[in-house]
């Protein structure tokens, strides 16, 4: 009987419900690949960035999807439906990723924290023949545990103490408008 009401389905115009589901699950799934070049799991941390990305994938798999299976949905206005849904999600999503508007302090070490990480696996695992290319990644690899450490203290420094004003930064360090000087 179910086996029935799903070709009936089919021959009907297709299964949105099933077609929203598969692209649900490949969108959430996507999220998680997004970390699967981390070359550590302590740089995994949340990353609003990936998540607003997860949505403009999502929203572009959408559209594919539905052009490729056309024929298999053959309810029109819902088809217009879900591409006009999925532009404005797509929009939207990669306005907020290219804008970082919704992001802060320490979404945007958490967010970079993955992303060196990515830079110290390429790096230490390319087969790099030249010693000034093997030199560079060395450095790069350097540079980016030494940032990786900086940013997770800041992040908890963040979380204990609160975000500091230039009021409240340690004799020494600069602020922002006087490094532009």
């Amino acid at each position: 009987m179910a086996e029935n009401q799903q070709s009936k389905r089919v021959e009907n115009g297709g299964n949105y419900w099933r077609f929203m589901a598969m692209v649900s699950t490949s969108t959430v799934l996507m999220f998680f690949l997004m970390y699967a070049n981390t070359y550590d799991a302590d740089h995994f941390f949340w990353s609003e960035t990936r998540f607003w990305m997860m949505f403009v994938m999502g929203a572009m798999m959408m559209v594919v999807m539905i052009l490729f299976m056309w024929g298999m949905y053959k309810d029109r206005k819902k088809n217009f439906i879900i591409i006009g849904v999925a532009a404005i999600v797509f929009a939207l999503a990669l306005w907020l990723v290219r804008s970082q508007t919704t992001v802060t302090g320490s979404e945007y070490m958490q967010a970079m924290i993955p992303h060196h990480s990515i830079a110290i696996m390429t790096s230490e695992r390319a087969h790099i023949r030249d010693p000034r290319v093997r030199k560079l990644a060395h450095d790069i690899i350097l540079a980016q545990r030494r940032e990786i450490a900086q940013m997770k203290y800041l992040i908890a420094d963040i979380e204990e103490n609160g975000v500091r004003t230039t009021e409240r930064l340690p004799e020494g360090i600069e602020t922002p408008q006087g490094a532009m000087r």
